[in-house]
């Protein structure tokens, strides 16, 4: 018995190095160097807006730094994984890169020596950025003053900071992709997809991961928790989430310009994207991520509200009082809210989605919209942390969840208090 295990070991860690053998060494293959002429002007500003698209600044950026000098570092379930340093310094940025190289890097994940990226580095999305488009973002990028700044060590648990993981796990959910075209359908919805699934990189939080943190399918869009940061990307093709099926587009429009439509606000995450990225895009790519989110297939409602649990009258009583006293003034006596200013909560798909962590969110730590040129000063909402208890929390959750025609499950004092324990900087 101990021989055939012994065997089972042996061959698992042949397949382990033959998988790392593959990954690593077939990535050293570039000998192409780095440009030395500058980049013209007009690819600078093309690369710029692709930029924008991505979003790239906000994770290469260090709060207080440079931009693009990397350095942020960003808490996932298996350690801390520091992002890189974009600017072409020749010792610790991508100075002696070549197009080429960073071609690789967005399609393949891998570095300029052909080490396998973490992807943290959303590789999996920008695979299906074009190669015309890669090269733009790469003359912007070298096109940027050099910031000597040299790239931070990751911090991962074992067996996860070895390449021989990362290998295994590309095996498992990763393949270079292309963006292909949908014939039947039109141009706009194609751009839109395009921005969407690429660039955009929207199903990196829009999308459930497993233990490992590996994505069932990139475009699948059916919302997930994102990893350490205790906010839920809704689903956006579920009725009861966030689809905009039903949404005109003008006020799909407007909410990824603005941060804020007759339909909906975006907070959490969301409102960072809104505040570096989207509001900064031109009218036509905006519409056209509009046009492709409101085509998304619908997926049917996650439950039947009348087969939802009923909170108690205690809790329902307990609930209302402190919806009376700390709610009402801004959202209404009955939900409704005040056009323009505070959203109403009758009705609201944020108020009754299944997940709750979004809303244990903005109650313990307020709910701040996007500043944006087209909405500058938004209406924000105070944080009750260390006003409400976390018993407070789940009551007055509940009752809100409960009234005014809401039909969903109460909102527990446990997973309250497990939120606000794991919450994080």
């Amino acid at each position: 018995m101990k021989r055939a295990l012994l065997v089972i070991a042996a061959l698992a860690a042949g397949l382990l190095l033959l998988i790392w053998m593959f990954n690593f060494w077939g990535g050293q293959r570039i000998h192409e160097t780095a440009p030395t002429t500058p980049p013209a002007r007009d690819q600078v500003a093309r690369g710029a807006y692709l930029a924008r698209a991505g979003n790239c600044m906000l994770c290469h950026t260090e709060r207080g730094a440079a931009a693009y000098a990397g350095g942020r570092p960003m808490e996932t379930p298996f350690g801390t994984v520091y992002s890189s340093n974009l600017t072409p310094d020749a010792e610790t940025g991508i100075g002696r890169w070549s197009a080429a190289h960073f071609r690789r890097a967005l399609h393949e994940g891998r570095s300029r020596d052909g080490r396998l990226l973490y992807p943290a580095f959303p590789y999996t999305h920008t695979t299906r950025v074009t190669g015309a488009d890669a090269d733009a973002l790469f003359d912007y990028l070298r096109s940027l003053p050099p910031v000597h700044k040299p790239n931070l060590q990751h911090r991962l648990r074992w067996p996860y900071s070895t390449q021989a993981a990362l290998a295994v796990w590309r095996v498992l959910y990763f393949r270079p992709e292309t963006f292909v075209e949908d014939p039947t359908r039109g141009r706009e919805w194609n751009r839109g997809a395009y921005l969407v699934q690429g660039l955009g990189h929207c199903g990196a939080c829009h999308t459930a991961r497993n233990a490992l943190g590996g994505l069932r399918d990139t475009m699948d869009l059916s919302g997930g928790l994102i990893p350490m940061q205790n906010w839920y990307a809704p689903s956006l093709t579920s009725a009861s989430e966030a689809s905009v099926v039903d949404w005109p587009v003008e006020d799909i429009q407007k909410l990824l310009a603005t941060g804020t439509s007759p339909r909906g606000t975006v907070q959490g995450p969301m409102a960072e994207v809104v505040q570096h990225s989207t509001q900064f895009l031109e009218p036509g790519d905006i519409r056209a991520m509009a046009v492709y989110l409101k085509g998304l297939a619908p997926t049917p409602a996650d439950s039947n509200p009348l087969e939802v649990p009923r909170a108690g009258g205690a809790v329902l009583e307990s609930g209302g009082k402190l919806y009376e006293q700390h709610c009402a003034a801004c959202h209404g006596d009955k939900g409704e809210g005040v056009r323009g200013a505070y959203p109403p909560l009758a009705g609201n798909r944020a108020v009754t989605m299944p997940v709750t962590a979004n809303l244990v969110q903005v109650v313990l730590h307020g709910g701040f919209p996007p500043a944006t040129r087209g909405n500058p000063r938004p209406y924000g909402m105070p944080p009750f942390a260390t006003t409400l208890s976390d018993a407070d929390v789940a009551a007055v959750l509940t009752y809100t969840r409960s009234s005014w025609g809401n039909r969903a499950a109460p909102v527990s004092e446990l997973a309250v208090s497990q939120q606000r324990s794991s919450l994080r900087d």
